[in-house]
């Protein structure tokens, strides 16, 4: 029977810079990962490009996490953004900083951080195996004393699970550790997708997918009520919704589904003029080009693909002419473009969500090691905790800092 100081249940990234960190510290450390290599996950992160944190401040990073931030204000305070993307440079990884204080690798490749955090483990010394599905945790005492992989023992002083949520289930996140948490007396968090797209009603969506707005305002009425609103970008799909804005407000959204909420998204398209404003910028076109059709001027209002959508939404002949326009056609027009409708009827599945929401509580959680209040030695990190971000970086920076915390609390 073999044995090891560590072993790290999940070859993502929150189960690597575990098992790095353990290792630096001079543990002997076993990854095990079920899928045919680690860190599939990550290979997707960014749509392939990897956003791998954010350079936002700490106090101001907290504010981007759900639902309790505050949490992670000491594993953020020894293993952060800077801490990140220095290790990644020592491996060769240069990084480039976007809009929104986002950090890509200069080459766009998701891959390329990946391999370097492999190379870092197993530069440490770390063992990883891959087909390896932990099947139990074996406790004894309120004590962690190793795992089952195919009815076979192996012993570890501590076990790190950083088995990841249930969101692209296909690279490995099934909910595999909420079971083995639960096998040891740790309750779980309703779990649900989160970052994830919405279905809405009507064809309108349908009619513009494909179509991405950017500079518009989504503002989230729940029962009538102003509930949330997000500045920036957009899609349109299908089924209905989708886009950074849209999947940063899906954690309100899908949690106010869960209660039956009547849940309804009005987009602005002219979020840079008020009412005023844009009334004078209506009237001022309409005066201008009052011999052209007005299908024709909404051209200068709007893309392309969402005229006929506007034509036949507001039962306006795009034939008709710009100064045949009345007092309450232009109303309805401006009203339209700062209150652009949608009923939310449902959420996309796990399959389409970039995080998960829920999970182990952060109360039973010791924040100043990431070890388990319930079991001596066992450890937990990344999706699989109660937190989760905004679109940003903000959850791979999570996943970083708090397997780095429970590999550096493994210390011998």
């Amino acid at each position: 029977m073999q044995t090891f100081d560590v072993i790290v249940v999940g070859g993502g990234p929150a189960g690597l810079m575990a098992a790095g960190r353990a290792a630096e510290s001079g543990c002997k450390v076993l990854v095990l990962e079920k899928m045919e290599r680690a860190g599939r996950k990550l290979l997707i992160t960014g749509k392939g490009r990897c956003n791998i944190t954010n350079d936002a401040e700490l106090s101001e990073f907290l504010n981007h996490i759900y639902p309790n931030g505050r949490f992670l204000r000491h594993a953020f305070s020894q293993f952060f953004s800077g801490d990140i993307i220095k290790l990644l440079r020592a491996q060769g990884v240069e990084t480039i900083l976007e809009r929104g204080g986002r950090f890509f690798p200069s080459s766009n490749k998701s891959a390329d951080v990946l391999n370097a955090l492999l190379t870092w483990v197993h530069r440490s010394g770390v063992e990883i195996r891959c087909h390896h599905r932990v099947e139990k945790l074996v406790v004894e005492n309120q004590s962690v004393k190793g795992i089952v992989v195919n009815g076979k023992l192996t012993e570890a002083k501590h076990v790190i699970l950083a088995t990841g949520g249930k969101s692209y289930p296909a690279t490995g996140s099934s909910g595999d550790g909420y079971e083995l948490a639960k096998q040891v007396g740790h309750s779980v968090e309703a779990v649900r997708p989160s970052l994830v797209p919405l279905e809405t009603a009507g064809k309108v969506a349908r009619e513009l997918q494909g179509l991405s707005l950017k500079n518009v305002k989504a503002v989230v009425w729940v029962n009538g009520k102003k509930a949330g609103e997000d500045f920036g970008e957009m899609l349109f799909t299908h089924f209905g919704l989708s886009g950074p804005i849209i999947l940063t407000l899906s954690r309100l959204v899908v949690d106010e589904l869960r209660k039956e909420s009547k849940v309804e998204i009005t987009v602005d398209l002219k979020p840079a003029l008020d009412e005023q404003k844009l009334d004078n910028r209506l009237l001022r076109d309409l005066d201008e080009h009052g011999r052209k059709k007005i299908g024709n001027i909404f051209g200068n209002w709007l893309p392309s693909k969402m005229i006929p959508v506007f034509m036949e939404l507001l039962e306006i002949d795009p034939d008709k002419e710009g100064h045949q326009i009345s007092a309450k056609e232009r109303k309805s027009i401006r009203k339209l473009m700062k209150n652009l409708p949608f009923t939310v009827t449902g959420n996309r599945s796990f399959r389409e969500a970039i995080i998960t929401a829920g999970g182990i509580p952060t109360s039973e959680i010791n924040p100043r090691t990431m070890e388990s209040k319930l079991v001596q030695g066992l450890f937990f990190a990344g999706e699989l905790i109660d937190l989760d971000g905004e679109t940003g970086g903000f959850n791979l920076q999570i996943a970083y800092s708090t397997g780095w915390l429970a590999g550096d609390s493994c210390k011998l």
